[in-house]
């Protein structure tokens, strides 16, 4: 009970900055952990050679897939279950998490049974090679197969980010990749297995995650109470599940097909060109964790406060987030530019392969500094239910504006072309967001004014 209430204490009278910390911070550090031993993932492979390095790219987009039925469900439960919390409503909170949770290991074991059956066609399609093929393969089997305890551990992330419980979150996810990076060098190296090695060290690591979070469930801790007798399949569930859900699939599906697209547009150009771009997606990928993590933290304070009808906190803490988004997106462009050239290194000595990496590289790093803004107020559209700004703002970066560049650009101006994708889809979506934080800015300012009335019906 003390827990509950000082979770709840946090989202609605805490001060707003030290609740931003507090929920933020933890979220932050578990995704950035998370993101790290993806990249580190990466490095040990990388040291079996360049084939092996393009199969772990080749591969990345279908995990990042399969994580997506979780956080769809995660995600969008998460948002719904701030609001009800922020209204009192426990027993439809509960409810929700329950059906949810249920729900995605469902999906996702069927969607994994499909990959699987068609796995060589999608290993071709997101840009295997023939000499990339059989490491893809081999490393696929093994992950793809175990990622269904991916969907369960992404889900209960979200569902325990709605009610607070970022500390635990952290947690769960420091222990399990630093588990995964003890073990990928004793698979790896140590015991001979290779890439296959590095696949099962990671499926272990989330079964560390995983009995973790089951640990919490049984001993009833927190908020939310996750039961069979608390699945209750409804039309009001999965819609408000869903209205956020599927735009956060969305995004993650469009940035796996970004690089799955990525992938493809290089590899005309030889492994390195794949093993290069690869690279650089998990270099940019640990930067945009911190955002996305610390924003983990915010979304639940956004909806709480937006159920809450406490629209004065809500204003600041978007303030907030955006200098403190912003200042590390300017420090993280200035350290990946200066330090581009020992970055790339890490993943590879090919020369072709790194003097390509880092000039992407530093093209990614410069347009990062607006990631923090465009992802603010995508989060904090999600966050109030409203979706289908949410989801236009969500979606630009990695999908409305992306697959156009990447159809024209590298036709246009060759492996250059692909480097710069990227890039300009950052700086479009950065236009666009400004049009909508405008708008929203303007709205909110004016409600604050008025204490009490509800600024969207």
């Amino acid at each position: 009970m003390a827990e509950k209430s000082n979770r709840i204490y946090l989202l609605e009278k805490a001060g707003v900055a030290s609740a931003l910390l507090k929920l933020g911070i933890p979220t932050m550090v578990g995704m950035l952990i998370s993101a790290l031993y993806n990249a580190i993932d990466a490095y040990f492979v990388g040291g079996l050679g360049m084939s092996q390095m393009g199969a772990v790219s080749v591969v990345f987009p279908i995990v990042q897939i399969i994580i997506g039925l979780g956080m769809m469900f995660g995600a969008g439960a998460s948002s719904y279950i701030s609001r009800l919390l922020g209204k009192g409503d426990n027993e439809q909170a509960n409810k929700t998490a329950s059906t949810s949770l249920f729900s995605g290991l469902l999906v996702g074991a069927i969607i994994i049974i499909g990959i699987m059956i068609f796995l060589d066609p999608v290993l071709t399609t997101l840009g295997s090679t023939e000499t990339i093929l059989p490491y893809a393969r081999a490393y696929a089997k093994i992950y793809v197969t175990g990622s269904i305890i991916n969907v369960f551990t992404v889900m209960m992330n979200n569902l325990l980010t709605a009610q607070g419980a970022t500390k635990f979150t952290m947690i769960a996810m420091l222990t399990g990749s630093i588990a995964n990076v003890i073990l990928d060098p004793i698979m790896i190296y140590g015991m001979d297995l290779g890439i296959e090695g590095a696949a099962i060290a990671t499926v272990i690591s989330l079964c560390i995650n995983m009995a973790l979070y089951i640990g919490y469930i049984v001993k009833k801790k927190g908020v939310l109470r996750f039961s069979v007798k608390n699945i209750a399949p409804s039309k009001t569930i999965y819609a408000e599940v869903l209205k956020i859900g599927i735009p956060v699939l969305l995004f993650q599906l469009l940035a796996s097909a970004s690089m799955g697209s990525i992938n493809t547009a290089s590899k005309p150009y030889g492994d390195y060109a794949v093993a290069a771009m690869g690279a650089v997606t998990r270099i940019m990928t640990v930067v945009t964790y911190v955002v996305f993590g610390f924003l983990k933290g915010f979304q639940p304070f956004a909806g709480y406060n937006y159920g809450a009808k406490k629209f004065d906190r809500l204003q600041k803490s978007i303030k907030l987030c955006m200098i403190w988004s912003t200042v590390f997106g300017i420090i993280a462009a200035i350290i990946l530019v200066v330090f581009a050239n020992p970055i790339v290194s890490l993943f590879g000595t090919d020369v072709e392969m790194v003097g390509l990496a880092e000039k992407a590289l530093r093209l990614n790093a410069v347009l990062f500094i607006t990631f923090g803004f465009q992802m603010v107020y995508a989060t904090l559209y999600l966050a109030i239910g409203k979706s289908l700004v949410g989801s236009v703002l969500s979606l630009s970066r990695q999908g409305i504006f992306f697959f156009p560049l990447v159809f024209v650009l590298p036709r246009l101006f060759d492996l250059t072309g692909v480097i710069w994708v990227q890039p300009m889809a950052d700086l479009l979506t950065t236009i666009l967001t400004i049009l909508f934080a405008v708008k929203i800015n303007r709205t909110l300012s004016a409600v604050v004014t008025k204490e009490g009335v509800l600024f969207w019906n």
